[in-house]
């Protein structure tokens, strides 16, 4: 990579991990509850674009869930779900045929990770794992199946929004 483009990345990196801070911060009444609906989640869906978003999206969750009720805690177990989750959704994208089933399928990850979260808050906070499960994992549904899955999919149907979006390689005029 030239120097350019790894200074390009690194800027990329912080501005995708900023973003993610600032919205979940901003929503932070409802981005720390039982039910996480974390608006930034749908920024998770941009790993089905390019892989190279992953790393400013765990950065991302790592530094906002220091602001959560379990700080340093949940920022290294949560991130750790985050890495998770982004890392198959990098992988839907090759995995499926057909981008908008690969998109769905990948839309479903971060709800499957929430069980990570949910067993941290449960060896930490105590509760119930199931009910924390169940309660995480709906957040995650509602924000970035119902609502990320429809936004991303119009993305998808814009070659030009594709492109523009893709970080691993300079856009096209």
């Amino acid at each position: 990579m030239k120097r350019r483009n790894k200074t390009k990345y690194i800027v990329l990196t912080g501005l995708i991990a900023a973003i993610y801070v600032v919205i979940t911060v901003a929503f932070s009444f409802m981005s720390y509850e039982a039910v996480q609906f974390r608006i930034s989640e749908i920024m998770v869906l941009f790993a089905f674009i390019d892989p190279l978003y992953i790393p400013g999206l765990v950065i991302g969750c790592f530094i906002a869930n220091l602001y959560g009720p379990f700080g340093i805690v949940d920022a290294i177990v949560g991130s750790t779900a985050t890495f998770f989750a982004v890392y198959m959704i990098s992988k839907c994208r090759y995995w499926f045929k057909d981008k908008y089933r690969g998109l769905f399928m990948a839309s479903l990850f971060p709800a499957l990770s929430s069980s990570i979260i949910a067993l941290q808050i449960y060896v930490v906070g105590g509760g119930s794992f199931l009910y924390w499960t169940i309660m995480i994992g709906f957040g995650e549904l509602v924000v970035v199946t119902l609502v990320g899955f429809p936004l991303f999919s119009y993305i998808l149907s814009k070659p030009r929004w594709v492109n523009l979006l893709t970080i691993s390689r300079e856009p096209k005029s």
